[in-house]
């Protein structure tokens, strides 16, 4: 049976209408907001009104609220008893803040991941298996506990080793992998290892989160040589958002936005106007569904790339982002006049090859930030010098940079189940 997606009209329809409920439903109720409108706000004619007028929310913002209201902060619709569910941010780029929803929020996040689930063209007969240590953050719970409401066997790697989750996916005969693309692969090198064939799993399906790797062409080519019957699937969220996007099925390497739950924008990060198709800018989101602690206008300083508006090739109207989530607008470095983000060293790393782990190390010689990549080399390679000295020589072809490339011991750098941190300041 054909599948049938909104029109891009019956899109911003939507997408006012609900922003328009939002508003009204805030404008009595939510301190935080109520206090940096400063007054009444909406309703508005027009999608194109509502961001000509409305300031934007930054995380300092609501780190600065929590901080100064502990420990939820302001930014609450409603009484604190309506309230279920407490997540929190990984604190990648600061101090970690909790997060509150009601049921009725967490009910829609859950559809927005059932949303990735079925772009990804899984099934209630599917068998999922959550290789993640399910600590407080959104995601891990939010994936879990959607692919039940899907209707698929779940099964929670909480508390295994990897070599335990391994088994697990064997025993239980799992045709769905979530994980994170850094620990996709290192359970993919521990099968390996263990000798375990993994082409004769029926696994079908391998969803990605957590880092930008899921979207780049080296990272999948890696995963798909790992797990030769899979399919790598791509999205991402945030735990003060949820789940966001979710892989294009006819363009892997695109994401698209879930323009049913999220107004997206793409905006230059200097002058905050709308950048054009084909540009780099920051990624702006309004979370129209999660009324119980909601983001108007955030800037989520994650960097993308806009594609252009129209007709998707998978059916669908929905903002397109080349590449994914390209990565953080503070994370990018000038190395030598150069800029250099960290998802660029990750594409170079993965497509020469070779290499088991790394670990990019920063340095300040003389008020100038200097990069030294530390590697350790695969066991199948009998040169480890050679793999060091292509390496060296991609970076500076790619970035016209030359960064020293040294040869770590065999596990001695930091393995990780969530999101990779191999970037080290010294």
């Amino acid at each position: 049976m054909d599948t049938f997606f909104p029109s891009q009209q019956d899109l911003e329809t939507r997408q006012l209408s609900l922003l328009n409920a939002l508003l009204a439903e805030l404008e009595d109720s939510n301190p935080f907001y109520r206090a940096k409108f400063d007054g009444r706000i909406g309703p508005f004619d027009s999608v194109a009104a509502f961001q000509s007028t409305v300031p934007f929310t930054t995380k300092p913002e609501w780190v600065a609220d929590q901080e100064a209201h502990p420990p939820y902060g302001t930014n609450l619709t409603y009484s604190r008893k309506r309230y279920t569910r407490c997540h929190q941010t990984s604190g990648t780029s600061g101090k970690p803040m909790r997060w509150l929803d009601t049921p009725s929020s967490w009910d829609c996040i859950l559809d927005d991941w059932i949303e990735v689930m079925r772009a990804a063209g899984l099934h209630q007969e599917d068998r999922f298996f959550f290789a993640f240590s399910f600590g407080p953050f959104l995601g891990f719970w939010a994936a879990f506990e959607a692919a039940q409401k899907f209707g698929g066997f779940s099964l929670s790697g909480g508390g295994m080793t990897t070599e335990t989750r391994i088994q697990a996916m064997v025993k239980n005969e799992i045709t769905v992998l979530a994980c994170t693309p850094t620990y996709a692969m290192r359970m993919g090198e521990a099968a390996k290892r263990l000798g375990i064939d993994v082409s004769a799993l029926p696994l079908r399906c391998i969803l990605v989160a957590g880092e930008p790797g899921g979207s780049l062409p080296s990272v999948r080519k890696e995963l798909k040589e790992l797990w030769p019957t899979a399919t790598v699937f791509d999205h991402h969220g945030m735990t003060e958002t949820g789940p966001v996007s979710f892989q294009c099925p006819s363009r892997p390497g695109t994401l698209h936005i879930n323009d049913t739950s999220y107004l997206a924008e793409v905006l230059d990060r200097e002058t905050a106007e709308p950048v054009r198709s084909g540009a780099r800018g920051e990624l702006v989101l309004t979370t129209l569904r999660r009324t119980g602690s909601p983001l108007i206008r955030y800037r989520t300083g994650d960097l993308v790339e806009l594609a252009e508006s129209g007709t998707c090739g998978c059916g669908r109207f929905h903002t397109a982002l080349p590449g994914g989530i390209i990565g953080r607008v503070d994370d990018m470095v000038v190395i030598r006049g150069v800029n250099v983000y960290p998802s660029a060293i990750d594409e170079i790393v993965r497509r020469t090859g070779g290499v088991e782990e790394y670990q990019v190390r920063l340095s300040e010689k003389q008020s100038l930030a200097e990069l030294c990549l530390v590697i350790e080399v695969d066991d199948s390679r009998s040169h480890p010098e050679t793999v060091a000295e292509q390496l060296a020589q991609e970076l500076q072809r790619s970035l016209a940079l030359r960064i020293p490339v040294e040869i770590a011991p065999r596990d001695s750098l930091p393995r990780f189940e969530m999101k990779a941190k191999r970037w080290v300041r010294e």
